[in-house]
């Protein structure tokens, strides 16, 4: 593949020469690990044909994934008073590229060194991420910022943004995302991004926990057909999805209260599986939801049947209770033809 280069001067770059044939993965290295600005140009260039075009791109994403405050002039975040975006997007945008298993490799890269090409025939264009929270340090001083947990993401600065963060941190399970802008330094001289970073991730891990409120076909409830046979009328409500909601660790889980919407035409026949309605809970703003399947089959109720049947119930009642007063009446008859032989015995041997 031949890629060919927009130069961008003061911004960082990774030397890469007009005409360098480099492939898409080594660009992407480069753009997310160093920051290397001319490598975002490339790639939105071989994507849509020019960087407006690929911005055009980047903000019909921006409005699919949720973002209410975003708007891209350009593939590199090079300052512009239309390029904007907010705290709550940069996080929305984060969530869904971590989901690439491709992007979270890039991104928990400490270093990389790109390879002689046609046109640079050195291996000395080596890289280190600008991302401190994923750069091992066991030393004890006060400016190491390595947080074991940390999985990515990236930094960013601009003169009018200053020190800027979307940082991801992973533990027992659970994976936070953390977004700093406008960051500075402390009165010690200190990355106040870092620290923030560290600390909005020790706070989430301590207080906050995954609870599960149900698990992927569960029952939920029980609900009568009302126009079913009375051997399937009784139908088992199953909860398709796993539903999990982050909550404070001292959060009564028996609190959260489901809204739970069927069917308005819930009505026999109705088959094992099929969708009935939907279940949600609404936690802090959020809404975490699943469809509702039916756990078994329905059948319609028919008049003539459910007659057989109801009759079959007296007929089998009315034998039972024949059968019992039967069985009655010949004990009574036993117990009075024992009292007379009993009588009848003691008479003779009196004699």
């Amino acid at each position: 593949m031949r890629l060919y280069l927009l130069f961008l001067f003061g911004y960082t770059n990774a030397n890469i020469q007009v005409g360098e044939e480099l492939t898409i993965n080594q660009l992407l290295h480069v753009l997310l690990i160093n920051s290397a600005n001319e490598a975002a140009n490339i790639l939105a260039e071989h994507i849509a044909g020019s960087v407006d075009a690929f911005a055009n791109i980047m903000n019909a994403k921006a409005t699919e994934l949720g973002c209410l405050n975003t708007h891209f002039v350009n593939p590199n975040g090079v300052h512009n008073e239309k390029h904007y975006s907010t705290a709550y997007d940069l996080a929305l945008m984060g969530r869904y590229a971590m989901q690439n298993e491709t992007f979270r490799e890039i991104v928990n890269t400490t270093f990389y060194t790109l390879p002689a090409t046609n046109k640079y025939p050195k291996n000395d264009r080596v890289f280190a991420t600008t991302n401190e929270l994923i750069k091992p340090d066991t030393s004890d001083k006060v400016d190491n910022y390595y947080y074991e947990y940390t999985t990515g993401i990236k930094t960013g600065y601009t003169n009018a943004a200053k020190n800027c963060i979307v940082a991801s941190s992973k533990k027992d399970g659970t994976e936070y995302i953390v977004v700093i802008l406008g960051a500075g330094t402390t009165e010690n001289g200190l990355s106040a991004r870092y620290l923030d970073c560290k600390n909005l991730f020790n706070y989430a891990f301590e207080n906050y926990n995954v609870k599960t409120l149900h698990e992927a076909n569960s029952v939920l409830k029980n609900t009568k057909v009302s126009n079913a046979s009375l051997s399937t009328k009784n139908l088992n409500i199953i909860v398709q999805d796993d539903i999990s909601v982050l909550l404070k660790n001292d959060t009564d889980v028996n609190s959260i209260v489901p809204n739970v919407e069927l069917n308005s035409d819930l009505k026999a026949p109705i088959a094992e599986g099929s969708v009935i309605g939907k279940v949600t809970y609404a936690v802090d703003g959020n809404e975490y939801s699943s469809v509702l399947l039916a756990g078994s089959n329905v059948v319609k109720s028919n008049a003539f049947n459910t007659f057989l049947t109801v009759a079959s119930v007296i007929i089998v009642l009315f034998l039972l209770n024949k059968l019992l007063s039967s069985g009655k009446k010949q004990k009574k008859r036993k117990k009075k033809n024992g009292r007379k032989k009993n009588n009848t015995r003691s008479s003779y041997l009196y004699w």
